[in-house]
């Protein structure tokens, strides 16, 4: 699965040619043209990395970099065509991840961009086992014990719930399709329709809110299906 990369830069040849090289390189690629876009998609499309340029309008890269560390650790490269090293060093302190400079060489900035996903990846497995899956509102689901928590509170999910949480939680941010969850939880071979996926979902969300409202992240695409909002 290809890595999602938000782009925030206000001028339309850097995006454009980022937007380019990067979709070409197999990434998907979301562009932001402010602050405050940046921070509402940076919340909307999950990023797997963001390139952040300083210099933006309404909220600059600075503020973005310190509001995007308040609630994430998504990681941060940030585009600077200013030549003070204060700049960098700030941006480094508020939590970015690296940074390169205008004008850029793609290559070096597609060799960065692995690398930094690739640290990432690596932090998040050595973190913690690679059977926890972990969404807003403290919940917790563990593949391999097949528990689900919301802070002190265990969840009792019926086989089917759990296995539906699982996929959504798994495929966080993307739409699943009511025909996609029926193969995949129900089974090849499963007789009925799409409205059997409408009742497990609201059943599974009313146990969720049950806990906590703020778990219940589990939103209806309509005429397509459903996705979780990580």
């Amino acid at each position: 699965m290809s890595a999602r990369i938000l782009v925030v830069d206000d001028e339309p040849a850097v995006t454009d040619l980022l937007a380019y090289n990067l979709h070409k390189a197999g990434y998907e690629i979301f562009l932001a043209a402010d602050g405050r876009e940046a921070l509402r998609l940076a919340r909307q499309s999950s990023p797997d990395l963001i390139l952040l340029d300083l210099m933006l309008p309404e909220v600059d890269g600075l503020d973005v970099c310190r509001e995007l560390r308040r609630t994430s650790e998504v990681p941060v490269i940030m585009l600077t065509a200013r030549g003070e090293e204060i700049d960098r060093v700030v941006g480094l302190e508020l939590g970015a991840d690296d940074y390169v400079s205008k004008p850029f060489s793609m290559r070096e900035l597609l060799a960065r961009i692995k690398a930094v996903l690739r640290r990432a990846q690596a932090d998040r497995l050595a973190g913690e086992p690679a059977t926890i899956l972990r969404g807003k509102g403290g919940l917790r689901l563990d593949m391999e014990s097949r528990i689900v928590t919301i802070g002190q509170t265990s969840l009792a999910l019926t086989r089917l719930e759990f296995d539906l949480l699982n996929l959504l939680m798994t495929n966080a941010g993307r739409v699943l399709t009511r025909e996609r969850l029926l193969e995949h939880v129900w089974g090849y071979d499963f007789v009925g329709d799409t409205r059997a996926v409408d009742s497990a979902i609201k059943r599974l969300r009313a146990k969720l809110r049950e806990a906590s409202a703020e778990a219940d992240n589990i939103e209806a695409v309509r005429g397509v299906g459903y996705r979780l909002n990580p």
